[in-house]
């Protein structure tokens, strides 16, 4: 395949013949596990390390099955692959994740063979999306995009996802394992709230330095990650975070699986005790074999096509027109982009919470008008967040209104992101079976509530997360208003906290008092949120107003009586 960066698909790795063909036994491997366990020559017992490897999990009422999407990149016939699979096997939508991948969740065993084959064809699969492994690794949104990167970090997302898709020594780890990398001095990835976050910056000579975060996590016991090492030269990337990883798989639990994750090995041993077994087995590896020489890292960064960023002179006036002619495309312009680097484009961002959905539901038909609009817009490139959305990373500046008109059509373009109505949620206990309670009734009540967008604008940036368990999947504990679902006796409760954040000023939301009853939760939160703006100072943001004044006055809302 030439190396020609016009040829490749923009922003992501192109694959070869190599690549290619090793999908394609993958999938015929696995489809012959599916007919031995249809045909009972496999016990679900049997089965299912089989179907974990392959991104397939049985939920409370039928498969789901988990498409891998590395560090969030995708292209438009990716998408309009997803869109296929959504109207072909499951009902008719797909389902964007914390993780940046896709999930199905009506998927029936004897589809899935056909499923990966599909994928196959557009170079996807859902190896690693699932199992006790090194799963999908994130980055940033805006990688390669975004005026205040650093460094870009999708070359080396890429590089860890080759090292680490079927190490032979990392398959079966105690638990899940999870990397985020970031190339921006604003943490956009929760670095902090991962197994590992990686922050890149140029280092001597220009070549990338890692500041490494270890032991970070969410779930039963939510833990802010430590810096491990700081200024990681790049050739060692790799090595150094194989030796983290050896020490994990050696010294990590495997009689709980409550306690077997990282961040519990590295609050027992202690961070400096840890980082010294890391150093052991650091020098003790041969750091030739796995040094990450530059013309190993510019031959992966050649695999990724480059976008021709020309715009017309007078992009910035145009856009600048239709936002004075248009007040609600002026609206959606403050709330729903992100500046780029390059003068006459800029990130759009395309909002997957529309007012009293479900976040991160994304039907077949918008799909396809995603990916259409990604081909007349953003160079055929897409992007999946880890907040739920969609982005397309290099929208002219004067072609922007256009976009957002079709987006509108398409309900597409509700002004939200980063405000209230912007929630995260897991899908819970209408999909889950380890949930406690439903997560996406509750979204959808508060995204209705607060669907006014003057009134979200008024409040200004605020994230509610929910989670239908203490898993965690829908990171509640990082959110400014954090959602819990619990059972009490056969009830559905929900637990609130306040005050987390994944961004640079991290911090894990504290638990406010006594689990409220479905029926209670909405108007406690609206309750909550009137106290918020009648406390704070002018133009103050929530969390400063928490931090301000703790949890005292927001309980007594929360609990006000009826």
């Amino acid at each position: 395949m030439s190396t020609d960066t016009t040829t490749l698909p923009v922003g992501r790795y192109a694959y070869d013949q190599v690549d290619r063909t090793f999908l394609s036994q993958r999938v015929a491997q696995f489809r012959e596990q599916v007919a031995r366990r249809v045909a009972g020559d496999l016990s679900e017992d049997e089965f299912k390390p089989l179907r974990l490897m392959n991104g397939l999990y049985l939920q409370l009422h039928a498969y789901m099955l988990r498409v891998a999407v590395p560090y969030g990149m995708m292209g438009s016939d990716q998408m309009r692959a997803l869109a296929h699979i959504a109207r072909t096997y499951d009902r008719d939508y797909g389902h964007f994740t914390t993780r940046q991948n896709v999930q199905f969740n009506w998927i029936r065993l004897e589809d899935t063979p056909d499923i990966l084959e599909h994928l196959a064809g557009v170079d996807m699969h859902a190896i690693q999306t699932s199992g006790n492994c090194i799963r999908n690794v994130t980055c940033d949104e805006f990688a390669g995009a975004a005026a205040d990167e650093l460094l870009d970090p999708r070359i080396h997302a890429e590089i860890l996802r080759q090292w680490s898709t079927l190490h032979p020594e990392f398959t079966f780890l105690p638990r899940k394992f999870k990397i985020a990398i970031s190339g921006s001095p604003h943490d956009r990835v929760a670095a902090r709230f991962h197994d590992i976050g990686l922050v890149a910056r140029p280092g001597p000579q220009g070549r990338p330095v890692f500041d490494v975060f270890v032991g970070g996590g969410l779930g039963r016991t939510p833990i802010i990650g430590v810096k491990l090492r700081d200024t990681l030269p790049e050739e060692d990337l790799v090595a150094y975070l194989e030796a983290i990883v050896r020490v994990y798989n050696a010294y990590g639990r495997r009689d709980n699986m409550y306690k077997a994750r990282i961040k519990i090995l590295v609050q027992a041993l202690g961070v400096e005790a840890f980082r010294e077994k890391v150093d052991a087995e650091f020098a003790l590896m041969n750091r030739a074999d796995y040094r990450l020489d530059p013309a190993i890292v510019d031959g992966i960064r050649a695999r990724f096509g480059i976008p021709p960023l020309n715009a017309p002179a007078d992009a910035e006036q145009t856009l600048a027109a239709s936002r004075k002619a248009d007040p609600a495309f002026d609206r959606w312009v403050r709330t729903n982009t992100h500046p780029h680097r390059h003068e006459g484009f800029i990130c759009a961002v395309i909002s997957v919470k529309p007012d009293g959905g479900i976040p991160g539901d994304i039907t077949a038909d918008q799909m396809d008008l995603v990916a259409d609009l990604a081909d007349s817009h953003s160079f055929g490139e897409i992007r999946v967040t880890h907040m739920q959305n969609v982005v397309l990373g290099h929208v002219r500046k004067d072609q922007l209104h256009d976009l957002w008109r079709k987006l509108a059509a398409a309900n597409l373009a509700t002004p939200n992101i980063g405000l209230v109505g912007d929630i995260i949620a897991c899908p819970g206990l209408d999909y889950c079976a380890l949930a406690n309670a439903r997560s996406i009734p509750i979204a959808q009540k508060l995204s209705a509530r607060f669907a006014n967008p003057e009134l979200q604008e008024r409040i200004g940036p605020l994230n509610i997360n929910i989670s239908g368990c203490i898993n965690a999947c829908g990171h509640h504990h990082a959110g400014h208003i954090g959602i819990l679902g619990v059972d009490k006796r056969g009830q559905e409760f929900f637990q609130l906290t306040l005050g987390g954040s994944a961004g640079g000023d991290v911090a894990i939301g504290q638990i406010i008092g006594p689990a409220l009853p479905e029926d209670e939760t909405v108007d406690a939160i609206a309750r909550l949120i009137d106290t918020y703006l009648v406390l704070r100072h002018d133009n103050e943001q929530f969390l400063d107003t928490y931090r301000r004044l703790g949890a005292a006055s927001f309980k007594d809302a929360v609990y006000a009586p009826a």
